[in-house]
Protein backbone atom coordinates (compact mmCIF):
# COMPACT_ATOMS: atom_id res chain seq x y z
CA UNK A 1 0.00 0.00 0.00
CA UNK A 2 2.83 2.41 0.84
CA UNK A 3 4.34 2.04 -2.60
CA UNK A 4 1.04 2.69 -4.39
CA UNK A 5 0.30 5.77 -2.27
CA UNK A 6 3.78 7.17 -2.80
CA UNK A 7 3.45 6.58 -6.52
CA UNK A 8 0.02 8.18 -6.58
CA UNK A 9 1.40 11.20 -4.72
CA UNK A 10 4.23 11.53 -7.21
CA UNK A 11 1.78 11.44 -10.11
CA UNK A 12 -1.24 13.22 -8.62
CA UNK A 13 -0.79 16.54 -10.41
CA UNK A 14 -1.81 16.46 -14.09
CA UNK A 15 -0.12 17.56 -17.25
CA UNK A 16 -1.78 20.49 -18.99
CA UNK A 17 -2.98 18.30 -21.87
CA UNK A 18 -4.51 15.64 -19.58
CA UNK A 19 -7.10 17.83 -17.85
CA UNK A 20 -10.62 16.72 -18.84
CA UNK A 21 -12.23 19.43 -20.97
CA UNK A 22 -15.48 19.23 -19.01
CA UNK A 23 -13.64 20.30 -15.85
CA UNK A 24 -11.03 22.68 -17.23
CA UNK A 25 -11.24 26.40 -16.55
CA UNK A 26 -10.62 28.58 -18.36
CA UNK A 27 -11.04 26.25 -21.30
CA UNK A 28 -7.97 25.47 -23.34
CA UNK A 29 -5.44 26.80 -20.85
CA UNK A 30 -6.09 30.50 -21.23
CA UNK A 31 -6.40 33.03 -18.40
CA UNK A 32 -9.56 34.23 -16.75
CA UNK A 33 -10.09 37.97 -17.05
CA UNK A 34 -13.05 38.23 -14.66
CA UNK A 35 -10.81 39.02 -11.71
CA UNK A 36 -10.14 42.50 -13.13
CA UNK A 37 -13.81 43.40 -12.75
CA UNK A 38 -15.47 45.05 -9.80
CA UNK A 39 -18.89 46.57 -9.17
CA UNK A 40 -19.48 50.15 -8.06
CA UNK A 41 -22.65 52.25 -8.31
CA UNK A 42 -24.46 49.75 -10.53
CA UNK A 43 -21.61 49.57 -13.05
CA UNK A 44 -19.30 46.63 -13.71
CA UNK A 45 -15.91 48.26 -14.15
CA UNK A 46 -12.65 46.83 -15.46
CA UNK A 47 -9.52 47.59 -13.48
CA UNK A 48 -6.40 48.54 -15.43
CA UNK A 49 -4.10 49.09 -12.44
CA UNK A 50 -2.08 46.74 -10.26
CA UNK A 51 -3.16 43.11 -10.10
CA UNK A 52 -2.18 39.97 -8.24
CA UNK A 53 -1.94 36.71 -10.15
CA UNK A 54 -4.35 34.11 -8.79
CA UNK A 55 -2.45 30.86 -8.53
CA UNK A 56 -4.50 27.68 -8.38
CA UNK A 57 -3.68 25.08 -5.72
CA UNK A 58 -3.85 22.65 -8.64
CA UNK A 59 -0.30 22.33 -9.89
CA UNK A 60 0.70 21.24 -13.37
CA UNK A 61 3.46 18.78 -14.17
CA UNK A 62 6.04 19.34 -16.88
CA UNK A 63 8.67 16.93 -18.14
CA UNK A 64 11.62 16.85 -15.77
CA UNK A 65 10.28 19.57 -13.50
CA UNK A 66 8.51 19.87 -10.18
CA UNK A 67 4.77 20.56 -10.16
CA UNK A 68 4.07 24.30 -10.42
CA UNK A 69 0.93 26.22 -9.49
CA UNK A 70 -1.22 27.14 -12.47
CA UNK A 71 -1.95 30.86 -12.84
CA UNK A 72 -5.68 31.28 -13.43
CA UNK A 73 -5.63 34.99 -14.13
CA UNK A 74 -5.28 38.41 -12.51
CA UNK A 75 -7.21 39.77 -9.54
CA UNK A 76 -7.66 43.52 -9.22
CA UNK A 77 -5.79 45.17 -6.38
CA UNK A 78 -7.92 48.24 -5.95
CA UNK A 79 -6.77 51.30 -4.07
CA UNK A 80 -8.23 53.47 -1.36
CA UNK A 81 -9.88 55.65 -4.02
CA UNK A 82 -11.89 52.80 -5.52
CA UNK A 83 -12.90 51.58 -2.07
CA UNK A 84 -14.14 55.02 -1.08
CA UNK A 85 -15.99 55.30 -4.39
CA UNK A 86 -17.82 52.08 -3.54
CA UNK A 87 -18.63 53.44 -0.09
CA UNK A 88 -19.88 56.71 -1.56
CA UNK A 89 -22.18 54.78 -3.90
CA UNK A 90 -23.60 52.78 -1.00
CA UNK A 91 -24.00 55.95 1.03
CA UNK A 92 -25.93 57.60 -1.81
CA UNK A 93 -28.15 54.53 -2.07
CA UNK A 94 -28.81 54.82 1.67
CA UNK A 95 -29.31 58.61 1.42
CA UNK A 96 -29.69 59.00 5.18
CA UNK A 97 -32.45 56.39 5.10
CA UNK A 98 -34.38 58.06 2.27
CA UNK A 99 -33.01 55.96 -0.59
CA UNK A 100 -35.12 53.90 -2.97
CA UNK A 101 -33.91 50.56 -1.58
CA UNK A 102 -34.22 51.20 2.18
CA UNK A 103 -37.72 52.73 1.74
CA UNK A 104 -38.93 50.09 -0.71
CA UNK A 105 -41.77 47.76 0.26
CA UNK A 106 -40.46 44.46 1.55
CA UNK A 107 -42.23 42.42 -1.12
CA UNK A 108 -40.48 44.47 -3.80
CA UNK A 109 -37.08 43.79 -2.24
CA UNK A 110 -38.01 40.11 -2.09
CA UNK A 111 -38.92 40.12 -5.78
CA UNK A 112 -35.56 41.69 -6.68
CA UNK A 113 -33.65 39.09 -4.67
CA UNK A 114 -35.65 36.24 -6.20
CA UNK A 115 -35.05 37.54 -9.72
CA UNK A 116 -31.33 37.74 -8.99
CA UNK A 117 -31.31 34.16 -7.68
CA UNK A 118 -33.04 32.87 -10.80
CA UNK A 119 -30.43 34.59 -12.95
CA UNK A 120 -27.68 33.23 -10.72
CA UNK A 121 -28.58 29.67 -11.74
CA UNK A 122 -27.40 30.48 -15.24
CA UNK A 123 -23.77 30.86 -14.13
CA UNK A 124 -23.71 27.82 -11.84
CA UNK A 125 -21.17 25.86 -13.86
CA UNK A 126 -18.80 28.82 -14.15
CA UNK A 127 -18.92 29.44 -10.40
CA UNK A 128 -18.43 25.74 -9.64
CA UNK A 129 -15.34 25.48 -11.83
CA UNK A 130 -13.89 28.63 -10.29
CA UNK A 131 -14.36 27.18 -6.80
CA UNK A 132 -12.59 23.98 -7.87
CA UNK A 133 -9.66 25.70 -9.47
CA UNK A 134 -9.25 28.65 -7.15
CA UNK A 135 -9.50 27.00 -3.70
CA UNK A 136 -9.14 23.30 -4.54
CA UNK A 137 -12.64 22.31 -3.43
CA UNK A 138 -13.94 19.06 -4.90
CA UNK A 139 -16.50 19.30 -7.66
CA UNK A 140 -19.12 17.67 -5.44
CA UNK A 141 -18.46 20.17 -2.62
CA UNK A 142 -18.30 23.10 -5.06
CA UNK A 143 -21.68 22.15 -6.46
CA UNK A 144 -22.99 21.72 -2.93
CA UNK A 145 -21.72 25.18 -1.95
CA UNK A 146 -23.44 26.82 -4.91
CA UNK A 147 -26.71 24.95 -4.41
CA UNK A 148 -26.68 25.54 -0.66
CA UNK A 149 -26.20 29.24 -1.32
CA UNK A 150 -29.28 29.33 -3.54
CA UNK A 151 -31.22 27.38 -0.92
CA UNK A 152 -30.07 29.84 1.74
CA UNK A 153 -31.49 32.72 -0.29
CA UNK A 154 -34.80 30.89 -0.70
CA UNK A 155 -34.94 30.10 3.03
CA UNK A 156 -34.16 33.73 3.86
CA UNK A 157 -37.02 34.91 1.67
CA UNK A 158 -39.43 32.53 3.38
CA UNK A 159 -38.23 33.60 6.83
CA UNK A 160 -38.74 37.26 5.96
CA UNK A 161 -42.24 36.54 4.68
CA UNK A 162 -43.05 35.02 8.05
CA UNK A 163 -41.65 38.07 9.84
CA UNK A 164 -43.77 40.33 7.65
CA UNK A 165 -46.94 38.33 8.23
CA UNK A 166 -46.61 39.04 11.93
CA UNK A 167 -45.66 42.68 11.36
CA UNK A 168 -48.66 43.32 9.12
CA UNK A 169 -50.90 43.51 12.19
CA UNK A 170 -51.41 46.59 14.35
CA UNK A 171 -51.01 46.35 18.11
CA UNK A 172 -53.13 48.01 20.82
CA UNK A 173 -51.62 48.36 24.27
CA UNK A 174 -52.30 50.88 27.04
CA UNK A 175 -54.21 53.25 24.82
CA UNK A 176 -51.51 53.25 22.14
CA UNK A 177 -52.02 51.98 18.60
CA UNK A 178 -48.78 50.87 16.95
CA UNK A 179 -47.28 48.99 14.07
CA UNK A 180 -43.92 47.38 14.70
CA UNK A 181 -41.67 46.28 11.86
CA UNK A 182 -37.99 45.77 11.25
CA UNK A 183 -36.06 48.62 9.60
CA UNK A 184 -32.58 48.63 7.99
CA UNK A 185 -29.49 49.87 9.81
CA UNK A 186 -27.56 51.51 6.98
CA UNK A 187 -24.42 50.94 4.94
CA UNK A 188 -23.06 47.43 5.56
CA UNK A 189 -19.55 46.11 4.90
CA UNK A 190 -19.49 42.34 4.22
CA UNK A 191 -16.22 40.40 4.28
CA UNK A 192 -16.36 36.65 3.67
CA UNK A 193 -13.72 33.90 4.11
CA UNK A 194 -11.76 31.94 1.53
CA UNK A 195 -12.99 28.48 2.53
CA UNK A 196 -16.63 29.17 1.61
CA UNK A 197 -16.21 32.33 -0.46
CA UNK A 198 -19.65 32.13 -2.04
CA UNK A 199 -21.84 30.64 0.68
CA UNK A 200 -20.41 32.41 3.71
CA UNK A 201 -20.38 35.75 1.91
CA UNK A 202 -24.03 35.32 1.00
CA UNK A 203 -25.01 34.42 4.57
CA UNK A 204 -24.29 38.04 5.47
CA UNK A 205 -24.84 39.78 2.11
CA UNK A 206 -28.35 38.43 1.47
CA UNK A 207 -29.94 39.15 4.87
CA UNK A 208 -28.30 42.59 4.94
CA UNK A 209 -29.56 43.31 1.45
CA UNK A 210 -33.09 42.00 1.80
CA UNK A 211 -33.59 44.01 5.00
CA UNK A 212 -32.88 47.21 3.05
CA UNK A 213 -29.20 47.89 3.71
CA UNK A 214 -26.90 48.99 0.86
CA UNK A 215 -23.75 46.85 0.96
CA UNK A 216 -20.09 46.95 0.10
CA UNK A 217 -18.55 43.48 -0.27
CA UNK A 218 -14.80 43.10 0.14
CA UNK A 219 -13.78 39.79 -1.43
CA UNK A 220 -11.30 37.39 0.23
CA UNK A 221 -7.81 37.05 -1.19
CA UNK A 222 -8.43 33.40 -2.06
CA UNK A 223 -11.85 32.81 -3.57
CA UNK A 224 -12.37 36.23 -5.14
CA UNK A 225 -12.81 34.99 -8.69
CA UNK A 226 -15.93 32.91 -8.04
CA UNK A 227 -17.94 36.11 -7.50
CA UNK A 228 -16.99 37.58 -10.89
CA UNK A 229 -19.79 35.86 -12.88
CA UNK A 230 -22.32 37.40 -10.49
CA UNK A 231 -21.30 41.05 -10.89
CA UNK A 232 -23.46 41.82 -13.95
CA UNK A 233 -26.38 40.04 -12.28
CA UNK A 234 -26.14 42.26 -9.21
CA UNK A 235 -25.93 45.29 -11.47
CA UNK A 236 -29.01 44.22 -13.41
CA UNK A 237 -31.31 43.39 -10.50
CA UNK A 238 -30.64 46.02 -7.85
CA UNK A 239 -30.76 49.84 -7.86
CA UNK A 240 -27.48 51.69 -8.36
CA UNK A 241 -25.18 51.64 -5.38
CA UNK A 242 -27.14 49.01 -3.45
CA UNK A 243 -24.55 46.29 -4.12
CA UNK A 244 -20.86 47.18 -4.53
CA UNK A 245 -18.17 44.50 -4.79
CA UNK A 246 -14.46 45.29 -4.53
CA UNK A 247 -11.18 43.42 -4.21
CA UNK A 248 -7.75 44.26 -2.86
CA UNK A 249 -5.60 44.09 0.23
CA UNK A 250 -7.57 44.46 3.45
CA UNK A 251 -5.57 47.32 4.99
CA UNK A 252 -5.74 49.23 1.70
CA UNK A 253 -9.45 48.91 0.93
CA UNK A 254 -11.24 47.83 4.13
CA UNK A 255 -9.41 50.13 6.55
CA UNK A 256 -10.49 53.40 4.87
CA UNK A 257 -14.11 52.26 4.78
CA UNK A 258 -14.25 51.84 8.54
CA UNK A 259 -12.14 54.93 9.23
CA UNK A 260 -14.72 57.00 7.36
CA UNK A 261 -17.30 56.34 10.07
CA UNK A 262 -19.93 55.78 7.35
CA UNK A 263 -20.17 52.01 7.83
CA UNK A 264 -23.09 51.14 10.08
CA UNK A 265 -22.70 47.35 10.10
CA UNK A 266 -19.57 45.21 9.88
CA UNK A 267 -20.21 41.62 8.81
CA UNK A 268 -16.91 39.76 8.93
CA UNK A 269 -16.00 36.07 8.90
CA UNK A 270 -12.35 35.46 9.69
CA UNK A 271 -9.94 35.73 12.60
CA UNK A 272 -10.62 37.55 15.86
CA UNK A 273 -7.28 39.33 15.44
CA UNK A 274 -8.38 40.96 12.19
CA UNK A 275 -11.88 41.63 13.54
CA UNK A 276 -10.43 43.56 16.46
CA UNK A 277 -8.29 45.65 14.11
CA UNK A 278 -11.30 46.46 11.93
CA UNK A 279 -13.53 47.42 14.85
CA UNK A 280 -10.92 49.75 16.32
CA UNK A 281 -10.63 51.64 13.03
CA UNK A 282 -14.19 52.94 13.29
CA UNK A 283 -14.23 56.41 14.90
CA UNK A 284 -17.65 55.84 16.51
CA UNK A 285 -17.59 52.20 17.70
CA UNK A 286 -20.84 52.56 19.62
CA UNK A 287 -22.58 53.14 16.26
CA UNK A 288 -21.06 50.06 14.62
CA UNK A 289 -23.18 46.91 14.68
CA UNK A 290 -20.92 43.85 14.33
CA UNK A 291 -21.87 40.44 12.98
CA UNK A 292 -18.78 38.26 13.31
CA UNK A 293 -17.89 34.61 12.72
CA UNK A 294 -14.42 34.08 14.13
CA UNK A 295 -11.90 31.51 15.38
CA UNK A 296 -12.73 28.11 16.78
CA UNK A 297 -10.81 25.20 18.24
CA UNK A 298 -13.72 22.80 18.47
CA UNK A 299 -12.86 19.76 20.60
CA UNK A 300 -14.30 16.27 20.61
CA UNK A 301 -14.57 14.18 23.78
CA UNK A 302 -14.53 10.40 23.30
CA UNK A 303 -15.88 8.79 26.48
CA UNK A 304 -15.00 5.25 27.59
CA UNK A 305 -18.36 3.83 26.42
CA UNK A 306 -18.32 5.52 23.01
CA UNK A 307 -19.20 3.62 19.86
CA UNK A 308 -15.66 3.49 18.47
CA UNK A 309 -16.62 3.02 14.82
CA UNK A 310 -19.07 5.91 14.97
CA UNK A 311 -16.61 8.17 16.76
CA UNK A 312 -13.85 7.47 14.23
CA UNK A 313 -16.16 8.08 11.29
CA UNK A 314 -17.45 11.36 12.66
CA UNK A 315 -13.98 12.58 13.67
CA UNK A 316 -12.63 11.87 10.18
CA UNK A 317 -15.48 13.82 8.60
CA UNK A 318 -15.38 16.55 11.22
CA UNK A 319 -11.63 17.05 11.13
CA UNK A 320 -10.94 16.62 7.42
CA UNK A 321 -13.91 17.78 5.36
CA UNK A 322 -12.44 20.27 2.88
CA UNK A 323 -9.02 19.36 4.25
CA UNK A 324 -9.92 20.61 7.73
CA UNK A 325 -10.35 24.18 6.46
CA UNK A 326 -13.56 24.91 8.34
CA UNK A 327 -14.20 26.93 11.48
CA UNK A 328 -16.64 24.18 12.48
CA UNK A 329 -14.00 21.48 12.03
CA UNK A 330 -12.91 19.25 14.90
CA UNK A 331 -9.51 20.60 15.93
CA UNK A 332 -8.55 18.58 19.05
CA UNK A 333 -9.68 15.09 20.01
CA UNK A 334 -9.73 14.03 23.69
CA UNK A 335 -9.79 10.24 24.07
CA UNK A 336 -10.03 8.29 27.32
CA UNK A 337 -6.86 6.35 28.06
CA UNK A 338 -8.75 3.04 28.15
CA UNK A 339 -9.42 3.17 24.40
CA UNK A 340 -6.88 5.70 23.15
CA UNK A 341 -4.57 3.24 21.39
CA UNK A 342 -7.46 1.44 19.67
CA UNK A 343 -9.03 4.73 18.66
CA UNK A 344 -5.81 6.10 17.19
CA UNK A 345 -5.14 2.90 15.22
CA UNK A 346 -8.65 2.96 13.76
CA UNK A 347 -8.45 6.69 13.08
CA UNK A 348 -5.07 6.35 11.39
CA UNK A 349 -6.31 3.55 9.12
CA UNK A 350 -9.41 5.55 8.20
CA UNK A 351 -7.38 8.67 7.38
CA UNK A 352 -4.84 6.73 5.32
CA UNK A 353 -7.71 5.22 3.31
CA UNK A 354 -9.12 8.60 2.25
CA UNK A 355 -8.99 9.07 -1.54
CA UNK A 356 -6.98 12.06 -2.68
CA UNK A 357 -6.35 13.81 -5.95
CA UNK A 358 -7.63 16.57 -8.18
CA UNK A 359 -10.88 18.35 -7.34
CA UNK A 360 -12.72 17.01 -10.38
CA UNK A 361 -11.90 13.36 -9.72
CA UNK A 362 -14.94 11.39 -8.63
CA UNK A 363 -15.01 10.37 -4.98
CA UNK A 364 -11.90 12.33 -4.00
CA UNK A 365 -11.85 13.57 -0.38
CA UNK A 366 -8.47 15.27 -0.03
CA UNK A 367 -7.27 17.98 -2.40
CA UNK A 368 -4.46 20.57 -2.68
CA UNK A 369 -4.44 23.55 -0.31
CA UNK A 370 -5.02 27.10 -1.60
CA UNK A 371 -2.90 29.01 0.93
CA UNK A 372 0.64 29.33 -0.35
CA UNK A 373 2.45 28.35 2.85
CA UNK A 374 -0.11 25.98 4.41
CA UNK A 375 1.80 22.67 3.89
CA UNK A 376 4.89 24.20 5.54
CA UNK A 377 2.76 25.57 8.39
CA UNK A 378 1.23 22.15 8.99
CA UNK A 379 4.72 20.66 9.07
CA UNK A 380 5.89 23.19 11.67
CA UNK A 381 2.96 22.41 13.96
CA UNK A 382 3.67 18.70 13.72
CA UNK A 383 7.39 19.19 14.35
CA UNK A 384 6.58 21.25 17.44
CA UNK A 385 4.30 18.46 18.74
CA UNK A 386 7.08 15.94 18.17
CA UNK A 387 9.37 18.01 20.38
CA UNK A 388 6.84 17.46 23.16
CA UNK A 389 6.62 13.70 22.77
CA UNK A 390 4.05 13.18 20.03
CA UNK A 391 4.46 11.26 16.80
CA UNK A 392 2.62 10.92 13.51
CA UNK A 393 0.47 7.82 13.96
CA UNK A 394 -0.69 7.20 10.38
CA UNK A 395 1.66 5.77 7.77
CA UNK A 396 1.19 8.53 5.19
CA UNK A 397 0.75 11.48 7.51
CA UNK A 398 2.69 14.58 6.51
CA UNK A 399 3.67 13.41 3.04
CA UNK A 400 3.81 16.49 0.88
CA UNK A 401 4.01 17.21 -2.81
CA UNK A 402 3.59 20.74 -4.08
CA UNK A 403 0.44 22.22 -2.57
CA UNK A 404 -0.82 18.90 -1.21
CA UNK A 405 -0.36 17.76 2.39
CA UNK A 406 -1.53 14.32 3.43
CA UNK A 407 -3.33 14.56 6.80
CA UNK A 408 -1.32 13.76 9.90
CA UNK A 409 -2.83 12.05 12.94
CA UNK A 410 -0.62 13.38 15.76
CA UNK A 411 -0.61 11.48 19.09
CA UNK A 412 -0.35 12.06 22.00
CA UNK A 413 -0.52 15.85 21.97
CA UNK A 414 0.13 17.57 25.31
CA UNK A 415 -0.45 21.14 26.43
CA UNK A 416 2.99 22.68 25.71
CA UNK A 417 2.54 21.79 22.02
CA UNK A 418 0.98 24.48 19.84
CA UNK A 419 -1.48 21.94 18.44
CA UNK A 420 -3.10 21.76 21.87
CA UNK A 421 -4.28 25.38 21.74
CA UNK A 422 -3.65 26.84 18.25
CA UNK A 423 -6.33 26.49 15.57
CA UNK A 424 -4.56 24.62 12.76
CA UNK A 425 -7.29 25.16 10.10
CA UNK A 426 -5.86 22.41 7.98
CA UNK A 427 -5.30 18.65 7.62
CA UNK A 428 -3.72 17.80 10.98
CA UNK A 429 -5.72 15.78 13.54
CA UNK A 430 -4.27 16.11 17.07
CA UNK A 431 -5.30 13.50 19.62
CA UNK A 432 -4.72 13.87 23.36
CA UNK A 433 -5.31 11.43 26.22
CA UNK A 434 -7.28 12.08 29.39
CA UNK A 435 -7.94 10.10 32.55
CA UNK A 436 -10.38 12.46 34.23
CA UNK A 437 -13.08 14.29 32.26
CA UNK A 438 -12.20 17.38 34.31
CA UNK A 439 -9.17 17.77 32.02
CA UNK A 440 -11.57 18.35 29.14
CA UNK A 441 -14.03 20.57 31.01
CA UNK A 442 -11.25 22.73 32.48
CA UNK A 443 -9.69 23.19 29.04
CA UNK A 444 -13.03 24.19 27.52
CA UNK A 445 -13.67 26.66 30.33
CA UNK A 446 -10.19 28.21 30.01
CA UNK A 447 -10.19 28.31 26.21
CA UNK A 448 -10.52 31.58 24.27
CA UNK A 449 -12.84 29.74 21.89
CA UNK A 450 -16.49 28.89 22.40
CA UNK A 451 -18.15 27.73 19.21
CA UNK A 452 -18.99 23.99 19.46
CA UNK A 453 -18.01 20.64 20.96
CA UNK A 454 -18.71 17.02 20.07
CA UNK A 455 -19.42 14.36 22.71
CA UNK A 456 -19.19 10.66 21.94
CA UNK A 457 -20.73 8.37 24.53
CA UNK A 458 -23.93 6.56 25.55
CA UNK A 459 -24.30 6.97 29.33
CA UNK A 460 -27.03 9.54 30.24
CA UNK A 461 -25.75 10.14 33.82
CA UNK A 462 -22.39 11.16 32.31
CA UNK A 463 -23.68 13.06 29.28
CA UNK A 464 -26.39 15.02 31.11
CA UNK A 465 -24.12 17.03 33.44
CA UNK A 466 -21.62 17.55 30.62
CA UNK A 467 -24.32 19.06 28.41
CA UNK A 468 -25.52 21.32 31.23
CA UNK A 469 -22.00 22.65 31.69
CA UNK A 470 -21.06 22.93 28.03
CA UNK A 471 -24.08 24.94 26.90
CA UNK A 472 -22.69 27.68 29.13
CA UNK A 473 -19.33 27.52 27.35
CA UNK A 474 -20.18 26.96 23.67
CA UNK A 475 -23.14 27.60 21.39
CA UNK A 476 -23.73 24.05 20.16
CA UNK A 477 -23.17 20.64 21.75
CA UNK A 478 -23.19 17.78 19.24
CA UNK A 479 -24.03 14.34 20.62
CA UNK A 480 -22.35 11.49 18.74
CA UNK A 481 -21.85 13.70 15.70
CA UNK A 482 -19.26 16.05 14.25
CA UNK A 483 -19.46 19.80 14.69
CA UNK A 484 -21.26 21.56 11.85
CA UNK A 485 -23.13 24.66 10.86
CA UNK A 486 -26.31 23.35 9.31
CA UNK A 487 -29.15 23.18 8.89
CA UNK A 488 -29.09 26.92 8.23
CA UNK A 489 -32.35 27.47 10.09
CA UNK A 490 -30.54 26.57 13.34
CA UNK A 491 -28.60 29.29 15.20
CA UNK A 492 -24.93 29.54 14.30
CA UNK A 493 -22.88 31.59 16.73
CA UNK A 494 -20.27 31.28 19.46
CA UNK A 495 -19.05 32.59 22.78
CA UNK A 496 -15.78 34.29 23.74
CA UNK A 497 -13.58 34.97 20.69
CA UNK A 498 -15.58 32.72 18.36
CA UNK A 499 -18.44 34.98 17.29
CA UNK A 500 -20.51 38.07 17.80
CA UNK A 501 -24.23 37.95 16.93
CA UNK A 502 -25.97 34.94 15.40
CA UNK A 503 -26.02 33.78 11.81
CA UNK A 504 -28.97 31.64 10.87
CA UNK A 505 -31.73 32.33 8.42
CA UNK A 506 -34.06 34.10 10.84
CA UNK A 507 -31.43 35.39 13.28
CA UNK A 508 -29.50 37.08 10.48
CA UNK A 509 -32.59 39.07 9.50
CA UNK A 510 -32.64 40.46 13.04
CA UNK A 511 -28.87 41.11 13.03
CA UNK A 512 -29.12 43.38 10.00
CA UNK A 513 -32.16 45.34 11.12
CA UNK A 514 -33.70 47.05 14.11
CA UNK A 515 -37.23 47.05 15.48
CA UNK A 516 -38.93 50.32 14.64
CA UNK A 517 -42.50 51.40 15.26
CA UNK A 518 -45.10 53.97 14.41
CA UNK A 519 -47.29 54.77 17.43
CA UNK A 520 -50.25 57.05 18.10
CA UNK A 521 -53.04 57.49 20.63
CA UNK A 522 -55.72 54.87 20.07
CA UNK A 523 -58.63 57.04 18.92
CA UNK A 524 -61.03 57.43 16.02
CA UNK A 525 -59.17 60.30 14.37
CA UNK A 526 -55.97 58.24 14.22
CA UNK A 527 -57.91 55.20 13.05
CA UNK A 528 -59.11 57.33 10.13
CA UNK A 529 -55.58 58.52 9.44
CA UNK A 530 -54.29 54.96 9.35
CA UNK A 531 -57.12 53.88 7.07
CA UNK A 532 -56.24 56.67 4.64
CA UNK A 533 -52.55 55.77 4.72
CA UNK A 534 -53.34 52.13 4.03
CA UNK A 535 -55.91 52.86 1.32
CA UNK A 536 -53.74 55.30 -0.57
CA UNK A 537 -50.53 53.27 0.02
CA UNK A 538 -48.61 56.38 0.99
CA UNK A 539 -46.15 54.55 3.24
CA UNK A 540 -44.02 51.47 2.66
CA UNK A 541 -43.64 51.00 6.42
CA UNK A 542 -47.31 51.39 7.37
CA UNK A 543 -49.06 48.61 5.51
CA UNK A 544 -51.03 45.46 6.13
CA UNK A 545 -49.90 43.56 3.05
CA UNK A 546 -49.83 39.82 3.67
CA UNK A 547 -46.93 38.32 1.77
CA UNK A 548 -47.46 34.80 0.41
Amino acid sequence: MTTSVDQRLAEMFPRRDSIPAEHDFPAGGGTYAGGRQYLVDGEVRTWSGAVEDVSSPVCLRADGGAPARRVLGPAAQLTRDEALAALAAADRAWDKGRGKWPTMRVQDRIHAVQAFTRAMQGVREECVRLLMWEIGKTRADSEKEFDRTVQYVDDTVEALKEVERTASRFSRQGGVLAQIRRAPLGVTLCMGPFNYPLNETFTTLIPALIMGNPVVVKLPRFGALCQAPLLPLFAAHFPRGVVNIINGQGPVVAGPLLESGKVNVLAFIGSSRVANILKKQHPLPNRLRCVLGLDAKNPALVLPDADLDLAVREVVNGALTFNGQRCTGLKLIYVHRSLADRFVRALSDAVDALPFGMPWEKGVRLTPLPELDKPAWMGKLVDDARKHGASVANAHGGKTVGTFYFPSVVYPVVRPAQLYTVEQFGPVVPVCVYDDVATFTDDVADSNYGQQVSLFGRDPPVLGPLVDFLVNQVSRVNLNAQCQRGPDVYPFTGRKDSAEATLSVSDALRCFSIRAMVAMPDGESNHALVRDLLRDRKSSFINTDYIF
